[in-house]
């Protein structure tokens, strides 16, 4: 699927393990933005503390500084689908992001238009 992200975006860390109280196979991804802004990552959702089955994709602007924070963007059942969502997520920032001072406008943009609507 690395052919499909945005050339603002690299693949950062991919990963694929078995946890030691299931024989199920997962999978863990993040991706960059280039300029180091914002991470995203791709994990099992109880990587998170969270009791709900599938994958979270989460955001997390400023990563490795002190006013970092990470935001939960969807929740979905797999890991294909939530690596789209991800790709669709890193599209739609891309297309707003305008440097440091627009972070948080293409954060809520892209944010919005990947969550699950009810």
């Amino acid at each position: 699927m690395d052919a499909d992200v945005p050339t603002e975006w690299h693949s950062d860390a991919c990963r694929t393990y078995t946890p030691a109280d299931s024989d199920r196979e997962l999978r863990y991804q993040t991706y960059q933005h280039e300029s180091g802004d914002i991470r995203l990552k791709v994990a099992p959702a109880s990587l998170d503390g969270d009791d709900h089955p599938g994958y979270a994709l989460t955001a997390t602007t400023y990563p490795g500084l002190d006013l970092s924070e990470t935001i939960r963007i969807r929740v979905v059942l797999t890991f294909d689908r939530c690596d789209r969502i991800a790709i669709q997520f890193m599209n739609l920032f891309s297309a707003s992001y305008d440097g440091p001072g627009s972070l948080e406008d293409a954060l809520e943009y892209a944010s919005h238009r990947t969550r699950e609507h009810r």
